[in-house]
């Protein structure tokens, strides 16, 4: 083989130029720029590509008046994007919130007692002593819970003093109007009018506490949940246009993409997950696969994409490219 072979091998070369944008990043010589950064992420590659497009197909979203759904898992609120989905229901951004019941946990919790910063490298059984629970970097001290079964025994009285069974979405709405904060998601909800969906509200410490006063107040106290089910899937089906943006995953946002698929499907998807596609689960799975359960729809121009980044360090970013300059 002669070095002519091997060049061939090494250097096959390349018939035609592409037509595609040139890789460039944000020029930071000049004077600073955020929104022009973030626009620069469109063609700085991996990942930040993957923003600038969701900036973009959100953005979509607004320009077609779309019912907007935010679905959210409880890690959310835990962190200081709490702050950020409160101002997304208070300035009436989004029309639909889907949540677990970590969420709102943890939302009645913020409006009292903080959750204070930590460290991951911690003595787990020290601070099973002092009674800190952790969630990542982040501390909570159990008193925060024993506040809040007291205010919900509170609140359950009243909640269920006319009606036993009631539905998720009456739950968080009446909780939310018993709130003084403004950076609460349920308080500014409720102000609003945005219905915040909770179909798995028994699994956090709700669950529990819910548990414990139906032994005393009886067993025809209960939470029915159909009923939420038929009025997200009517949402749905009376809206022109939806779009979906799905803030980690699991049962919120599967929630959103299967009523979406009784209108043939969402019209816009922005999904931000760190989950893994190769397990086969729903929290991995990427939009590509809705779009063949007829969930999101196909469309010739790009409607749906996914950001592969931790919540916590793009969010933000989403938020202010997308709903904050015009």
């Amino acid at each position: 083989m002669t070095d002519d072979d091997t060049r061939e091998n090494v250097l096959p070369g390349s018939d035609e130029e592409l037509d595609t944008a040139d890789v460039r990043g944000y020029d930071f010589s000049g004077e600073f720029d955020f929104f022009e950064m973030l626009e620069a992420y469109g063609t700085t590659g991996f990942q930040a590509t993957h923003l600038a497009e969701a900036v973009d197909i959100t953005r979509q979203m607004r320009e077609d008046d779309a019912t907007i759904y935010l679905t959210l898992t409880s890690n959310i609120v835990s962190s200081g994007l709490r702050e950020v989905v409160a101002h997304l229901v208070r300035e009436n951004y989004v029309d639909v919130v889907i949540t677990t019941s970590g969420s709102l946990t943890e939302d009645v919790i913020k409006t009292a007692k903080p959750f204070k910063m930590g460290e991951w490298d911690a003595d787990e059984a020290k601070l099973r002593e002092e009674g800190i629970n952790r969630l990542g970097n982040i501390f909570v001290p159990s008193d925060r819970y024993v506040w809040l079964e007291e205010y919900l025994y509170d609140f359950f009285d009243d909640f269920f003093a006319e009606d036993q069974i009631r539905t998720p979405t009456e739950f968080a709405t009446e909780l939310g109007a018993t709130l003084d904060d403004e950076d609460s998601i349920l308080k500014n909800a409720a102000d609003n009018d945005i219905p915040v969906y909770c179909p798995a509200l028994t699994d956090a410490e709700i669950g529990n506490f819910l548990y414990y006063y139906r032994q005393g107040a009886g067993p025809d106290v209960g939470i029915e949940i159909v009923e939420d089910y038929d009025s997200l899937i009517e949402e749905g089906l009376l809206s022109d246009t939806t779009g979906l943006i799905s803030v980690g995953a699991g049962v919120p946002k599967h929630h959103a993409i299967m009523t979406n698929l009784f209108r043939g499907g969402a019209d816009y998807a922005v999904y931000i997950s760190t989950g893994m596609e190769g397990d086969g689960s729903l929290s991995g799975a990427p939009p590509e696969e809705a779009v063949s359960w007829g969930k999101i729809k196909s469309e010739e121009e790009t409607n749906y994409t996914q950001i592969e980044a931790e919540a916590t360090l793009v969010f933000p970013l989403l938020v202010a490219g997308a709903f904050e300059h015009e």
